[in-house]
């Protein structure tokens, strides 16, 4: 029984053995230029995990020659990184260190700018890993020292190759002769969601738990049914699909605004959904249609009573009816508007006649004609702000007309 995972066995030696990332490491790719130009700079890689950041890594230090450190920021300290710069001094840093440095958004703004000394006079080459926005957590002197690479989702036509290989070894260590039906194969790629490692994680068990043939029957017993989304609530992914949700519904497709919710509420998530359609109602429908905020909380109260899975089948009314209605951002704006405003120190005093207890001056506007007077409500230095504009839709446009009417002195 081999104790070493699968992934880290069959781990590529060189760049044409990895799956995907052709943009990066194929004959073209910017990395592979910079090695044969012989120019090996400090590097941020950032992508989902399983996508080869490790072992591109090991690839680049085997072909510069140097020496490689690999830390962890999740378990590694301040101590950690001085050891490694201290080799730079001794035999070892005859080549260059390079620091391998992964989850370096585990690394605090100190821990960070402790590297910059010592990249800067070139005794370390740093490669540092993240699946995160390294523009969100990477402080921004070590970012500008630092050429930033973007892994992908390896696509589930790459990963077929790589499970070929693991059926391969996996039968050599094994002194067995099993083979895989293309159908499987298929599966196993595509439930990985662009994850190698994964990938080979659920073909090893789909491997093991087969007689002869690792069938698609035997590799779904390795796939929980809530593993669609293979994200966490905190990451980059989950926030993606949610924009793709608001930004699919405010552009009117149905199609895309169904399919980005079922992918979130296949991941297990049911109250982000909700919370992000419950502001789209508001933000991208608004006064263009405002029963739809509404129609949104009642169906959204009924998919968190109900649960998952029924859930889907209210929020997916939801998001087709989101997606199909009239859009309208005026009141969006409006409120934009009017807190930059505010922001800016305006607005501070507000009129007399407006002020409680009712002072002298102030015009009750029941007591005119149409319920309407005309008055100065907004404070002296703002009296002739305008943060909201009608739209052109027609529930906007009615109401317009009305107003106009009204004030006009038409109706």
């Amino acid at each position: 029984m081999k104790s070493t995972p699968l992934a880290q066995r069959l781990r590529p030696s060189s760049f044409d053995e990895i799956a995907g990332q052709e943009h990066l490491i194929s004959i073209n790719g910017v990395i592979s230029r910079m090695i044969s130009a012989g120019r090996i700079s400090n590097m941020i890689f950032f992508g989902p995990p399983g996508t080869g950041k490790t072992t591109v890594a090991n690839i680049i230090a085997k072909n510069s020659g140097m020496q490689m450190f690999k830390l962890n920021a999740t378990t590694a300290s301040l101590s950690d990184v001085k050891e490694v710069i201290a080799s730079s001094d001794g035999i070892f840093g005859q080549n260059g260190i390079l620091l391998y440095l992964d989850e370096i958004q585990y690394f605090n703004k100190k821990q960070q700018q402790s590297l910059l000394e010592y990249i800067e006079d070139g005794r370390v080459t740093l490669i540092a890993s993240t699946t995160e926005n390294p523009y969100f957590y990477i402080y921004d002197a070590l970012i500008s020292r630092c050429s930033v690479f973007e892994f992908k989702h390896v696509s589930a036509k790459a990963i077929v190759p790589v499970l070929k290989r693991a059926l391969s070894l996996l039968n050599e260590e094994n002194n067995l002769n099993k083979n895989v039906t293309d159908d499987a194969l298929e599966f196993l790629a595509s439930c990985a969601h662009g994850d190698v490692r994964h990938a080979l994680t659920l073909f090893e068990g789909a491997y093991f738990a087969s007689d002869d043939n690792v069938t698609k029957e035997v590799a779904m017993e390795f796939i929980p049914t809530i593993s669609a989304g293979l994200f966490d609530k905190d990451s980059d992914v989950h926030y993606n699909l949610l924009s793709g949700l608001q930004k699919s519904i405010r552009g009117s497709d149905p199609d895309a605004a169904v399919f980005y919710l079922a992918k979130l509420l296949e991941g297990g998530d049911l109250l982000s959904p909700i919370r992000r359609l419950l502001v789209i109602a508001s933000e991208d429908i608004g006064l263009a249609y405002p029963q739809a905020s509404q129609i949104t909380y009642a169906l959204c109260e009924s998919a968190k009573a109900l649960g998952l899975p029924e859930a889907r089948i209210p929020l997916a009314s939801c998001a087709i009816m989101l997606a199909t209605a009239p859009k309208s951002n005026t009141a969006y704006e409006a409120i934009a508007k009017a807190s930059a405003d505010i922001k800016l120190g305006k607005g501070d005093t507000i009129p007399t006649h407006l002020q409680a207890p009712l002072f002298k001056g102030y015009k009750y506007p029941h007591e005119y004609p149409n319920d309407w007077c005309e008055q100065q409500y907004l404070p002296n230095d703002l009296k002739n702000a305008k943060y909201y504009t009608f739209g052109e839709n027609k529930t906007e446009q009615s109401a317009k007309a009305y107003w106009e009417g009204i004030k006009n002195r038409k109706l």
